[in-house]
């Protein structure tokens, strides 16, 4: 397989060459070096990293695919600037996105509008139909962008071929946040990968971290309309804003190592082993639709505390993704058969008939926020953090999130209502920043 960063690190780290250049350790970690002469430089790509980034972008089919060392983070923050600036400031968002949305929002002064999910069980995860986001763009004519995260934090998958002629349809661009879901690329239904690029997005940042055998903070941005790349270099220029400028060698180095051949053959295991796993778990528990990647039980519904699984699962030897009162995520991206099998046997040999779940109630009631102002006037207003029990009616200065997962319950320029105090308890949340 063609490795043109590998290559060429393994062959400076056996040159003996005196590195008389950053980092310090000076060759403590052989692979970690800096834009030397001929080692290329992510921002303004000619040599071995645009080589290795053209592999990816015939790997996902994509018009232009460009690397982040600094995960999802970084390509949210980029691929809402170029929105911003090529089609406009005007965004339909679906309310179940990462923090990164609301803080570059915050940063661009994105004029954001809600699009609610309809929940069932959290207020992480919810459905995204077509006719909801055909009712959102009617509502709120001259939308520039519409902004979908899929597959969402429990691995909920929304089905975007519709929703994007929608937006099309209504001049607005398709963005989707598929941070948990690169792998999709080599998961196929009716002969076509899951993957946003195959069903009408328009721009989609992935972390391949996530899900593929990458270093943290190794990621894509991955661009299909050709017009949101203004100039030549124009979206690198606009990742150069917000990225360091010191990107990771060995993250690229990962990005440049992960084989499609190989990608597809595990995958396709993985799914089948997948599959046979959620047949056998949901005899005991119950298994939300989700993702194939992810295992993600409903301890609610199954009678017994989340969190109180997760500890059981620790102490057995597995350790999951994410866990609170009503769910447990479990990711098998990357786990072999033997390890997705010994998971299930695990999960089925944990006595759960003594546990109980009564901090908070398995379903999640949706209900609308009063806002007071932009997302980016409270989130540069002055502040102060509080106790939860005291927010009652005051403004969200920032967003009150856990990382993981990072979803927001209530957002910059919100006031806080009584829903808000119990759920951010119940999850933990004790405290929240508030405009003074």
């Amino acid at each position: 397989m063609y490795t043109p960063i590998d290559d060429f690190l393994k062959n400076y780290a056996q040159s003996g060459i005196i590195r008389a250049h950053m980092p310090g350790h000076k060759g403590l970690y052989p692979y970690d070096i800096t834009e030397i002469c001929g080692a290329d430089d992510l921002f303004s790509a000619c040599g071995i990293i645009a080589r290795s980034e053209q592999k990816a972008t015939e790997m996902f089919g994509s018009y232009k695919t460009v690397y982040s060392c600094e995960g999802s983070t970084l390509c949210i923050q980029t691929m809402l600037a170029v929105l911003a600036e090529v089609c406009g400031r005007k965004v339909i968002a679906a309310r179940n996105c990462h923090r990164a949305f609301l803080n570059a929002a915050a940063l661009l002064d994105l004029d954001v509008h809600w699009l609610y999910p309809e929940y069932s069980d959290s207020y992480l995860s919810g459905r995204i139909t077509p006719l909801s986001v055909r009712n959102a763009l009617e509502s709120c004519p001259d939308t520039d962008f519409v902004y979908i995260t899929t597959p969402d934090y429990l691995g909920k998958l929304t089905a975007l071929d519709e929703i994007a002629d929608i937006c099309h349809a209504h001049g607005a661009k398709l963005a989707v946040d598929n941070a948990h879901g690169a792998y999709l690329r080599f998961i196929y239904e009716n002969g076509t990968p899951l993957h946003p690029l195959f069903h009408g997005a328009d721009i989609v940042c992935d972390s391949a971290h996530k899900t593929l055998p990458v270093l943290t903070g190794g990621a894509y941005l991955h661009i299909a309309d050709k017009t949101l790349e203004c100039c030549d270099g124009y979206i690198k220029q606009m990742m150069s804003v917000f990225g360091s400028s010191s990107p990771s060698y060995m993250i690229m180095q990962s990005l440049d190592k992960v084989d499609p051949a190989v990608c597809e053959e595990y995958f396709k295991k993985m799914q089948q082993c997948s599959c046979r796993a959620k047949e056998i778990i949901s005899t005991k528990y119950a298994v939300e639709d989700t993702e194939c990647g992810k295992i993600t039980i409903n301890a609610a519904r199954s009678g017994c505390d989340g969190d109180q699984l997760a500890d059981r699962l620790r102490e057995k030897g597995a350790e999951c993704e994410y866990s609170d009162h009503t769910h447990v995520v479990l990711m098998i991206t990357g786990l072999s058969p033997e390890n997705i099998e010994k998971l299930t046997d695990i999960l089925m040999d944990i006595d759960i008939t003594n546990e109980s779940n009564d901090r908070i109630s398995p379903v999640f009631t949706p209900y609308i926020h009063e806002r007071a102002m932009s997302v980016r006037d409270a989130f540069m207003a002055k502040s102060e953090i509080i106790s939860v029990d005291d927010a009652l009616g005051r403004v969200c200065a920032k967003p009150v999130t856990m990382c993981p997962p990072g979803v927001a319950l209530i957002v910059g320029g919100e006031f806080f209502c009584k829903e808000d105090i119990f759920f951010l308890k119940n999850y933990g949340n004790l405290t929240a920043n508030v405009v003074k």
